[in-house]
């Protein structure tokens, strides 16, 4: 590792130090740019749009009415969310063969079609929006945001060391060494955080769903769904998700006490009743079986699959994997020129 690299991982090191912090207009922006770069995958049809969004707003009027009430998370109530709640919130269904839904925490939450089509009714996709919404809502980006700095500040810290115990010959070495070891220590202990969110997002998720009308018994039947289809694998200190079986029981659980305490007061039919809600599958398998599979359209599918998946541990994924390796690889021919 040469000086200047040395430096800028100091460098780094004092800035995280001195407090580095996403914010929420940050992560709008960010959020905002990662759109732009999706658009190709958007699955733009009038019809789907329109019964994406209209799911999504019922959550999100569900939401508004948790924060008049002052309901959230220490990371929800310690700012202004009057933006959550705004008529810019957008729900996307997404041409991917990844089974997952995602939120890059701003103004956009993704629904990817293979998720759709594996949802066997409205109260199954209605339970993964909220889900995501409940990410938006506990601001889990802007605190994963942060862990990476932390997680970037430690490693520079840690190669700066390594170059000193190293000295002039083998600094380099010791430097690379214990920054990248450094690095994959911290990811894996930040997995818990990580398991934390999702089910933070599961009991927020619950809240919105059942406050929006949709039938408590069923908000975890997707990841029933998910353990039939044999999702389950990892184990749980191994994963950045719960295991899928302990968010069945807890969603089992959290249905018996809603339903003692509100019985069915807030119960709402469905916006598309089955019949319905199986002809918009069938649309939308048919939009993203003739849609052009050109460039663009491949990396928006690339940077889809890159992203976590909020209903298995990315292990779980093939397309998941394939990107992740290739994205390794890409990163090991960099750091073997660099050197």
């Amino acid at each position: 590792m040469s000086n200047h690299r040395i430096h800028a991982a100091l460098l780094l090191f004092l800035l995280v130090a001195l407090g580095g912090c996403a914010t929420d207009n940050s992560v709008i922006n960010q959020a905002a740019a990662a759109n732009q770069q999706l658009q190709p995958a958007i699955m733009n049809d009038a019809q789907l749009a329109n019964y994406i969004q209209t799911l999504g707003d019922r959550i999100v009027a569900a939401g508004k009415r948790a924060d008049q009430a002052g309901m959230g998370p220490s990371g929800h109530t310690k700012e202004d969310s009057a933006w959550m709640f705004s008529n810019k919130m957008q729900f996307h269904i997404v041409n991917s063969k990844t089974v997952n839904a995602f939120t890059t925490g701003g103004e956009h939450m993704y629904v990817y079609n293979a998720l759709f089509q594996m949802c066997t009714s409205e109260d199954e996709l209605a339970a993964v929006m909220s889900h995501e919404f409940a990410h938006v809502y506990c601001r889990h980006v802007q605190a994963g945001t942060n862990r990476q700095y932390a997680q970037l500040g430690a490693a520079g810290a840690a190669a700066v060391a390594g170059y000193a115990v190293g000295g002039k010959e083998n600094g380099a070495t010791y430097a690379s060494t214990a920054g990248s070891g450094t690095l994959a220590l911290a990811k894996y202990f930040g997995m818990g955080y990580t398991r934390h969110d999702e089910a933070q997002a599961d009991e927020w998720g619950f809240i919105f769903y059942c406050v929006a009308g949709w039938d408590p018994d069923h908000f975890g039947d997707f990841f029933q769904a998910m353990i039939d289809a044999g999702y389950d694998k990892t184990p749980t200190e191994q994963s950045d998700h719960p295991m899928l079986k302990d968010r069945v029981a807890a969603a089992k659980q959290r249905a018996a006490e809603w339903k003692q305490k509100h019985d069915d007061q807030f119960h709402q039919p469905p916006i598309a009743d089955q019949a319905t809600f199986a002809q918009l599958k069938q649309r939308a398998a048919q939009i993203a079986a003739s849609t052009p599979d050109d460039a663009s359209l491949q990396k928006a599918q690339g940077l889809l699959a890159s992203f976590s998946s909020c209903v298995s541990p990315a292990d779980t994924q093939p397309e998941q994997v394939r990107v992740r390796q290739r994205a390794e690889e890409a990163m090991q021919k960099q750091q073997q020129q660099s050197q």
